[in-house]
């Protein structure tokens, strides 16, 4: 499997082909240019970077291939690109664009089979699918969402992750609606109930506000990826725009 050790992953937010973050993936704010970003990060030298197009889906197009090739050639870290993607031409191009990986949502929720397809080309280790979780308003449990959280999915969680594990995808990453740029910590129980139920890598995005919640998260679930974003691009309680990740040595006692 490509992962080894846990690794702390930038996620980062395109709107109007800007930098951006949301609140329970609501009111994007306007936070810079996201090569910027990239460059920065590259000086940080980060484990590995996700890059989320959240208009691709909503306005029913596909991935934004010069951004791709742009961001692409700007990193210096796994590059991780999800957004829009429907087809097996359009993963294998964002690979040759320089992407080590490819994000689906939507796409793997209406149509599984393209998961199976994608990874018989670009490798299933390359295939990632995001699920946006949010909890259930009155019984127990998740449901899933699509649409930047505006459409329920009829999958239930457990199902579809059952299904995920069948196909052998390389990665699914756990996004938290509810904990979304909230920073006051990962949703852990979500986390231990996707855990129990299988055993692919894992990466969790939602509510990182500190070093410690992270440091909580991979302590608690050992070999994950812990994905932030409202962590990376601000500081301070007021909220702050500033690219910012943790050095060498600031990470060191975290993978332990």
């Amino acid at each position: 499997m490509n992962m080894l050790r846990s690794r702390i992953i930038p996620c980062l937010l395109i709107h109007n082909k800007g930098l951006v973050k949301t609140v329970k993936f609501k009111e994007p704010k306007y936070i810079g240019d996201p090569i910027n970003a990239v460059k920065i990060f590259n000086e940080k030298e980060v484990d590995e970077l996700m890059v989320l197009d959240i208009d691709a889906t909503r306005e029913n197009r596909g991935p934004n291939l010069n951004m791709i090739k742009n961001l692409a050639d700007e990193c210096r870290m796994p590059f991780c690109y999800g957004g829009g993607i429907t087809t097996v031409e359009q993963a294998r191009k964002i690979i040759s664009l320089g992407a080590e990986k490819v994000a689906l949502s939507c796409a793997a929720l209406t149509n599984l089979d393209l998961c199976t397809q994608i990874g018989s080309v670009i490798g299933n280790q390359s295939v990632v699918v995001v699920l946006d979780i949010k909890k259930k308003k009155i019984f127990e449990g998740y449901d899933i969402y699509t649409h930047n959280g505006t459409k329920k999915s009829n999958w239930k969680l457990n199902d579809f992750i059952s299904k995920l594990e069948e196909i052998g995808v390389g990665e699914i990453v756990i996004n938290s609606i509810d904990n979304d740029g909230v920073m006051q910590g990962y949703d852990l129980p979500l986390i231990e109930s996707t855990r129990e139920k299988c055993s692919m890598p894992i990466t969790v995005i939602g509510g990182a506000g500190s070093i410690q919640h992270i440091k909580d998260l991979i302590s608690k679930f050992k070999i994950i990826g812990a994905a932030a974003g409202s962590l990376f691009v601000f500081k301070g309680k007021y909220k702050a725009v500033l690219i910012n990740y943790p050095n060498r040595e600031e990470r060191k006692p975290i993978y332990k």
